[in-house]
C-alpha cells in the first residue's frame, strides 16, 4: 500500500495575469470573481464539493509554459449550448464540436482546454 493516495485535489494552470485569469475562469464557470489571490500569484477555484480545485498560478507562467494539449476537461450537460456560450465569451475555439461530445478552446493565455458532454 502506498502513502500516496489516488486523489487529485488541484490542477495547476499557468497564467500571465492572475486577476484577469481569475475573472475569465469565473466568467467561464458562472462564478463571482471573489476568490482570494494568495501570495500575489495563486488563485484556487473550487470545482465541486469533492475537493478538486483549478489553481491559477502566475508565478510559473513563461511565454512557453502554457498547456498545448488539454490536461483535463470541464463537463457540460449540453454541448451545443456550451459551445455557443464559449463563443459569446469570445474564447478562441480550436475545434468544432467533435462526435457530438467535445470541443477544444484556448484560454486568454493560450492554455488548451476541453469541454465535454459526459452523460
Amino acid at each position: 500500500m502506498s502513502i500516496v493516495t489516488r486523489k487529485i485535489s488541484g490542477i495547476f494552470i499557468p497564467v500571465k495575469d492572475i486577476i484577469a485569469a481569475r475573472d475569465w475562469y469565473c466568467s467561464l464557470l458562472g462564478l463571482e470573481p471573489d476568490f482570494e489571490i494568495i501570495s500575489g500569484h495563486l488563485c484556487c477555484i473550487p470545482m465541486d464539493n469533492n475537493g478538486l480545485n483549478v489553481i491559477l498560478d502566475s508565478k510559473v507562467y513563461t511565454e512557453d509554459s502554457y498547456a498545448r494539449t488539454p490536461m483535463f476537461h470541464f463537463n457540460t450537460d449540453d454541448i451545443e449550448q456550451a459551445y455557443q456560450y464559449v463563443q459569446q465569451l469570445g474564447a478562441e475555439l480550436v475545434t468544432p464540436i467533435e462526435h457530438g461530445h467535445w470541443f477544444n478552446l484556448k484560454d486568454p493565455d493560450g492554455n488548451m482546454l476541453m469541454i465535454c458532454k459526459c452523460n
